[in-house]
């Protein structure tokens, strides 16, 4: 069974057991957390899509870690101008291991 969910204005599919990198959530490590903006579930060749979210259905996670992604650098630049301007970015994530996918 699998549900595509929609979490930190992104979408995943996810199934049971897997782990994920999403948009930072606010919950500590271990506890266990329920997305209940579910777009889709689907089992096998059965399909339920919400419209536009599914009534009822929950994904339940658990938060395994926080962290950050490796640096994006920034470099902007105008020729013949004299300008240049350098910058980096590291987006923080926490990674979840998915749990249970409930569909009412």
């Amino acid at each position: 069974m699998y549900a595509v969910i929609k979490t930190g204005g992104k979408q995943y599919k996810v199934a049971v057991g897997e782990k994920i990198k999403v948009e930072q959530i606010a919950a500590d490590v271990g506890q266990e957390i329920v997305i209940d903006q579910v777009l889709a579930v689907g089992n096998g060749a059965e399909l339920t899509v919400g419209t536009p979210l599914v009534s009822g259905a929950t994904v339940t996670a658990t938060v395994v870690a926080h962290g950050k992604h490796d640096k994006v650098r920034i470099f902007k630049m105008r020729r013949r101008k004299h300008y240049q301007k350098r910058q980096g970015h590291r987006q923080t994530f926490t990674e979840i291991q998915i749990g249970a996918v409930n569909a009412a």
